[in-house]
């Protein structure tokens, strides 16, 4: 596989009714002629449902990468710090962003990070007030980037957590690690919104019109394994749909669609046409429907002259 050409597309479809409603008008016609050529390939597909704490192409990617791939488990945090040039010691990594939960009656809401203006001084100002109380279970906090830190600790080594993308601008009650497994975790989570609540941090922050920061998300969480993944050829991920289906909006979604399509799906039908092995992975919010140019027998060619793969008959697979 380390001579394939790898194309996985995040967020190809949704059971969104809006979703399914801009799919009925979006023509695809690279696409088409793409999956008319190339065959499914169950052995890189992923199964799974809305409420996996990891989504589909999150799983994909693992597996491309040679990472586990268990629901809840990959560990990006560790795997990141690897790929800086940084041991991980053999120890659980995690990431830890800090960002704000807007409460309401019946809602927990989890506002995107992005949102909230956080710079690298301001987060490190912050990771200093709050390392301390992290440091006291045993969790080490480093500073990554604004919007999110690395965290080492044992309570990371079979912590499942969901990713950050399942839980934006969703009800976090519904994403939260085991209770059972992550006590500490509930509890940090808790005594961060006291402390936070009326520190002179957010103060400042509300003085200057900007959102306060009230709690944090882990993810990524878990060691690497033993031996550690070689290096390999990651798949071209394009990242253009994400923000448009998170954001349930449908039309950026679908002109992002059509420029990928003009773009990256273009140039691996070109590859294909050429005699390129290629792999196609389409990832939606519950499914990974993964395509190859493996060779076909006579019956398969004829079959896909009369009967030939189209995204619009799979998009509910996804």
């Amino acid at each position: 596989m380390s001579d394939t050409t790898h194309l996985l597309i995040p967020y190809a479809a949704s059971a969104s009714p809006g979703c399914q409603q801009a799919l009925q008008e979006l023509a695809l016609p690279h696409l088409d002629r793409l999956l008319a050529r190339l065959r499914p390939y169950p052995g890189h597909s992923e199964s799974g449902e809305e409420t996996s704490f990891s989504a589909p192409h999150e799983r994909a990617l693992a597996r491309a990468l040679s990472l586990p791939f268990d629901d809840g488990r990959i560990p990006w945090a560790a795997w990141h710090r690897q790929q800086q040039g940084l041991s991980t010691n053999g120890d659980a990594w995690a990431f830890v962003t800090p960002c704000q939960w807007q409460v309401s009656t019946d809602h927990v809401t989890l506002r995107n990070p992005e949102h909230l203006s956080l710079d690298e001084a301001a987060s490190r100002a912050l990771l200093a007030i709050v390392s301390p109380w992290f440091a006291e279970d045993g969790i080490t906090l480093h500073y990554d980037q604004p919007t999110r830190w690395l965290a080492s600790g044992p309570l990371f080594a079979q912590l499942a957590t969901a990713s950050l993308e399942r839980v934006l601008q969703r009800d976090v009650r519904a994403w939260m690690p085991d209770v059972k497994q992550a006590r500490t975790l509930h509890r940090l989570h808790s005594e961060m919104q006291m402390l936070l609540y009326t520190h002179a941090f957010n103060d400042e922050r509300s003085a200057r019109g900007l959102p306060v920061i009230n709690s944090f998300w882990v993810h990524g969480t878990g060691p690497l394994p033993a031996p550690a993944p070689s290096a390999t050829t990651a798949p071209t991920v394009p990242a253009t749909l994400r923000d448009a289906a998170l954001n349930e909006d449908w039309r950026t979604w679908a002109a992002a669609w059509t420029a990928l399509d003009a773009g990256p799906v273009a140039d691996l039908l070109r590859k294909a046409e050429g005699g390129a092995p290629v792999l196609l992975t389409l990832c939606g919010e519950r499914n990974a429907l993964a395509f190859h140019s493996a060779p076909r027998t006579l019956a398969q060619r004829f079959q896909s002259i009369f009967r030939p793969q189209r995204f619009t008959d799979m998009r509910e697979k996804l």
